[in-house]
């Protein structure tokens, strides 16, 4: 069975959990290989914000990449991924994507991704936005790529924030055509006030 290729990167934005979240999520899909890439900055945060350790975060991945390393497969077009996912994405990644400045592997890879008509979503965290921000994210919309911000749906009615988290993540890997049996689905509102069916 040949397995779906998904490129991960968490960046030095605040929501280390997301990028966190989806490696274990990818984890259990046994037909999904994942190549993280985490910034230096990006691994400050997973160890201000969530207190974990390099091995713990590389262990959930297939491949690792270092963010500096400009010649890995990844930086190459030829190399058959189903698509990327930045989560967090940091204003200074979504500038350096939207100006195709590829100089380190993160804007690279996702220069690669855009160009070769592949699936980029950014989860990008800020607020409030500046004009910069916004005309950036102007930028990699109309190059094809789907800029997502991590913003909580509340009428699941989550019971936490895990399942906030959680929530966010499964939307984020519907656009990379990965099902994900547990996140929760809206079935209508009539549905949801009366889900035994009955009149």
């Amino acid at each position: 069975m040949s397995r779906k290729t998904i490129v991960l990167a968490i960046t030095g934005a605040s929501g280390a959990c997301y990028g966190i979240r989806l490696l274990e999520r990818l984890r259990e899909q046994a037909d999904v290989a994942v190549h993280l890439v985490v910034t230096p900055a990006g691994w400050m945060n997973i160890d201000h914000e969530l207190g974990l350790g390099r091995d713990e975060v590389e262990a959930l991945a297939d491949e690792v990449h270092p963010a500096r390393d400009i010649g890995a497969s990844i930086a190459s077009g030829s190399f058959p991924t189903a698509g990327m996912i930045v989560a967090p994405c940091s204003m200074r990644s979504l500038a350096g994507i939207a100006h195709g400045l590829s100089d380190n592997l993160v804007t690279r890879a996702a220069d690669v991704t855009l160009k070769e008509r592949r699936r980029l979503v950014l989860m990008v965290r800020e607020t409030p936005l500046n004009l910069a921000h916004l005309r950036n994210m102007c930028s990699v919309t109309e190059m094809g790529g789907i800029v997502f911000p991590p913003v909580p749906g509340f009428y699941n009615r989550p019971a936490d924030i895990a399942a906030l988290i959680d929530d966010t993540c499964g939307r984020a890997l519907d656009l990379l055509g990965i099902e994900t049996p547990s996140a929760p689905r809206w079935r209508g509102l009539s549905t949801e006030r009366n889900p035994g069916g009955t009149p």
